[in-house]
């Protein structure tokens, strides 16, 4: 079974090993707007695509298919193993004893990875995780808003790049704002702050403001925000966060 990330969305960023775990596996589970995303690379295979909330079910069915011999792919957006299924997966043989491994009697699980959304949005905006960063989840479906919190604190007195997924929902409309005004406890007004939305597929869109000026209302699910430290700057229409360089080397370019 081929736990396979596609990557941001478009099929021109997905890894050859995860065309080649499409390629070998006779079915393919996913959310629907991700076998979307890569149904024509899996038109001849057997499709089982769910909806939202509905991953239990998903790696469940997966399972239960790989286990009766169908050599079987679990398509995640991203990589499988940020906020994916990754995790899910392996929590569930575990659950039910399910041996894995290499062994005859074992399920054999391979993760390929892919290009998470932070990469891709980092991509987008220049450069603004070149030194640490934080990435957290505001969704509070499988986290305690209270744990969020104290997360989004550390990293904002840590002066940590922070990344946020997960940002906001039509049901999960005040957490972004609440996360805003805790950075602004610790943080600049006009620290930069880049927003990528939907990376790489045909829906893309890339912005950038500041952390007093963020409009919270136009941020949705498919959207990474990037929040810069102390040093994160513009120039241009690009985020930089500086590694350090400029401390301890020359950056002057001489004429020859």
């Amino acid at each position: 079974m081929y736990i396979v990330g596609i990557g941001p969305g478009h099929v021109s960023h997905m890894t050859p090993a995860a065309q080649q775990a499409l390629q070998e596996a006779q079915a393919v589970f996913g959310y629907t707007t991700y076998i979307d995303l890569v149904r024509p690379l899996v038109e001849d295979k057997k499709i089982v695509s769910t909806g939202m909330r509905q991953e239990v079910d998903r790696v469940r069915r997966a399972l239960q298919a790989a286990r009766q011999g169908s050599v079987c792919a679990l398509v995640c957006s991203g990589d499988p193993g940020i906020y994916a299924l990754a995790g899910l997966v392996f929590e569930m043989c575990r659950e039910n004893s399910i041996p894995i491994g290499d062994s005859k009697d074992s399920l054999k699980l391979e993760v390929i990875p892919g290009v998470p959304a932070l990469g891709a949005g980092s991509a987008l905006l220049g450069s603004p995780l070149m030194t640490d960063f934080a990435c957290i989840s505001l969704s509070d479906l499988l986290t305690p808003w209270e744990a969020i919190e104290k997360r989004i604190q550390a990293a904002a007195w840590g002066d940590f790049v922070i990344v946020f997924y997960n940002p906001r929902s039509k049901k999960r409309n005040w957490q972004l704002e609440t996360a805003r005004k805790l950075i602004l406890e610790h943080r600049s007004p006009g620290t930069p702050v880049g927003l990528v939305t939907s990376a790489t597929r045909q829906e893309e869109s890339v912005s950038l403001c500041t952390l007093d000026s963020l409009d919270c209302n136009h941020v949705g699910m498919q959207t990474t925000v990037f929040i810069g430290n102390s040093r994160t700057f513009i120039y241009g229409s690009r985020m930089i966060t500086p590694r350090g360089y400029h401390e301890k080397y020359q950056l002057e370019m001489r004429e020859a």
